[in-house]
């Protein structure tokens, strides 16, 4: 039987790769180029997503608790960087050498899976309304979100149902 804990990291796992999927509709079909803290974004999605997935299917209550720590730190990260970008970076000219950009580049994500982490805008020019609300508030609402649905992960007491 599947435990509570499981289904919510399965649902933040299906959460993560639903933005990222939509992001990618963004990008290629309604040309929507993204930035460098776009494709960081992605890329903590995907992380969580993954971890979420691990935890869901995982082996036992230590393991899935684990995945709920990690999912809702790398939460926090991922609202830490669309906060950045929504009040920094995208009032900057460039976010050219900006954390975001050294560390996508710095690993060789955005040449090797250019499709999927190439940056091909500044933060500025990737500042795009979507229903009257900038993109990375969007991405920042679900950031918080995943971080709430994460908690009773960790915080899940007696036996898992």
């Amino acid at each position: 039987m599947t435990s509570r804990s499981e289904r919510l990291l399965r649902l933040i796992a299906l959460f993560c790769f639903g933005a990222v999927g939509i992001a990618l509709i963004s990008q290629h079909v309604f040309d929507m180029p993204p930035c460098a803290w776009c494709v960081m974004q992605r890329l903590i999605y995907l992380v969580i997503g993954v971890v979420a997935l691990v935890g869901g299917y995982g082996g036992g209550r230590g393991l899935t608790r684990f995945c709920g720590v990690l999912a809702a730190l790398l939460s926090v990260a991922g609202v830490v960087a669309a906060w950045y970008q929504y009040s920094v970076a995208a009032r900057m000219l460039s976010c050219d050498q900006t954390f975001a950009d050294r560390f996508m580049t710095g690993i060789g994500l955005d040449g090797g899976v250019p499709w999927l982490f190439g940056i091909y805008a500044t933060c500025m020019d990737a500042m795009v309304s979507v229903l009257g609300i900038e993109y990375a508030l969007w991405s920042l609402a679900l950031f918080v979100i995943l971080f709430f649905m994460a908690l009773p992960v960790v915080f899940r007491r007696g036996q898992a149902r």
